[in-house]
């Protein structure tokens, strides 16, 4: 039986299993414009290591993954601070991507930090959009599972949900989890 993590989440029971992802799509039934997408990704660093990676050194996530992730520049605030503004400047789908994104929760006991868009790229189709990344420690091992929610509303039927974009948070948590367990 999984036990439970600070938050009430159960504790992954996944020692010694390969990577594994399970992503959801969910929307409301009120419009059909608001939407959930979730997926959990499977890591070797402990959930703090991977926490502060996102909360106080998001600058450096290119180093992990700069095929990916170009940079994270300080706009206003303090790294890892709620109302701080930082700007992530990514390749999605094969083009340069600019997001100015501001912390709206950061709790390190619980390894939880969320990002709220308030300019960029993805707004040409999303009215809103919510970042939400949390790491907990796996159960009976080392290591840790990582929480992704992506919450937003579109801009009208026709835009897709943000699958790729998924896909890309998942592939970034890989490359920085290898950059993290790396060997000096």
């Amino acid at each position: 039986m999984a036990s439970s993590t600070p938050t009430g989440k159960p504790e992954a029971d996944v020692a010694n299993k390969p990577l594994h992802v399970n992503h959801t799509i969910t929307g409301t039934e009120s419009s059909g414009l608001t939407g959930k997408l979730e997926a959990d990704v499977e890591i070797k660093a402990s959930p703090e290591q991977f926490h502060d990676m996102f909360a106080n050194k998001p600058h450096h996530m290119h180093h992990a993954c700069n095929d990916k992730v170009q940079g994270c520049d300080l706009h206003e605030g303090e790294w890892g601070k709620v109302g701080t503004i930082v700007i992530f400047r990514f390749v999605l789908d094969g083009k340069a991507t600019q997001l100015k994104d501001v912390i709206e929760a950061v709790d390190p006991d619980k390894n939880l930090i969320t990002f709220r868009v308030m300019e960029g790229d993805i707004l040409k189709e999303y009215k809103s959009f919510l970042f939400t990344l949390q790491a907990s420690p796996k159960s009976g091992g080392s290591g840790s599972v990582v929480h992704w929610t992506l919450e937003y509303e579109k801009l009208h039927q026709g835009i897709e949900h943000p699958q790729t974009l998924l896909e890309f948070v998942k592939d970034v948590s890989k490359d920085i989890d290898t950059h993290l367990t790396k060997p000096n």
